[in-house]
């Protein structure tokens, strides 16, 4: 049994706010894609607030940039509720309701069993990936890294 998680962060700038007509089937999507989440084999953790998700949690200054952060056992438990549910359906529509990002929006790394990532943490690890790419310590579906070896236990 591995001794690590998976963070997650992804960004991304709708184009218009939460409570625009132009968002309203992404926002009606929330409940019901969260829930997915939360039900999905591999979840342990995500982020939000007593509304029981993040559109109102301000990690930049600018308020149309929304912010998604999770924790799973692994990166395949990520990979399947991403681009095997309902979700990708919405993952799909994207551009409907998210400007196109010219920077790297989606960091992953690993972080001990019961540890909860901070936006902080999240933040840096983005932005280590934008400054040196995919390593050990920040990296994407693209480029993923093995989780860190248990000190004590034998390379396989």
């Amino acid at each position: 049994m591995s001794t690590f998680h998976l963070a997650h962060l992804n960004i991304g700038r709708i184009r218009a706010p939460m409570d625009s007509p132009e968002l309203a089937e992404f926002a009606a999507a929330l409940d019901p894609i969260n829930a997915l989440a939360d039900a999905a084999p591999g979840f342990v953790w995500r982020l939000q607030d007593e509304s029981g998700n993040a559109t109102d949690i301000k990690v930049y200054d600018d308020d149309l940039l929304l912010v998604n952060m999770s924790v799973w056992e692994s990166v395949d438990a990520l990979y399947d509720y991403v681009y095997r549910t309902a979700h990708r359906e919405y993952l799909a529509r994207r551009r409907e309701w998210f400007d196109k990002m010219d920077e790297l929006y989606v960091v992953m790394w690993w972080v001990p069993v019961g540890h909860i990532p901070t936006v902080e943490e999240a933040k840096a690890k983005l932005e280590l990936l934008r400054e040196q790419g995919p390593t050990d310590e920040a990296f994407t579906f693209r480029t993923r890294f093995p989780a860190p070896q248990a000190e004590g236990s034998a390379a396989t």
